[in-house]
């Protein structure tokens, strides 16, 4: 690879991981109490879905371990954001949903997110955000194949 590639390639990837890391930062210092970005996200992702899924298909979706899903979602249940249940068609296996004090805090949290980000995105402009958003997304598709 030239210099140039490899001097873009390393600008790139350091720009996105600064970028991952302060966006983190932010978000964490204004979730509710309680709340880790991990917890909202799940969250977020079965609000979004609107439909149970396995502890198995949630690890895959957030590219993390059995475990480390397995860890983030006791903390859930624990806290009564999730409802953990037996698949009724294979008694191996559970199924996770979000409760409704589980979406509750998922509002919360978007709402204490929402301000933080819209400020950045106004601060960087609409208009570049549109631009790189395609981009991103095909960058994290095409990382996503790797796995």
């Amino acid at each position: 690879m030239p210099d140039s590639s490899n001097h873009l390639v390393v600008t790139l990837f350091s720009e996105i991981l600064a970028v991952d890391q302060l966006a983190r930062a932010s978000m964490a210092r204004v979730l509710p109490r309680g709340m880790e970005l991990s917890h909202f996200s799940v969250l977020n992702h079965l609000a979004h879905t609107g439909s149970e899924r396995s502890p198995a298909q949630l690890a895959k979706t957030f590219h993390v371990t059995r475990g480390a899903m397995t860890n983030t979602l006791h903390k859930l249940e624990w806290a009564g954001w999730v409802h953990i249940r037996p698949d009724w068609d294979d008694a191996r296996r559970k199924m996770v949903a979000i409760s409704p004090s589980g979406q509750s805090a998922r509002d919360a949290a978007l709402a204490a997110i929402a301000p933080v980000i819209a400020d950045v995105v106004a601060k960087v402009g609409e208009d570049k955000v549109r631009i790189a958003l395609p981009v991103l997304r095909e960058m994290r598709l095409k990382l996503s194949q790797l796995d």
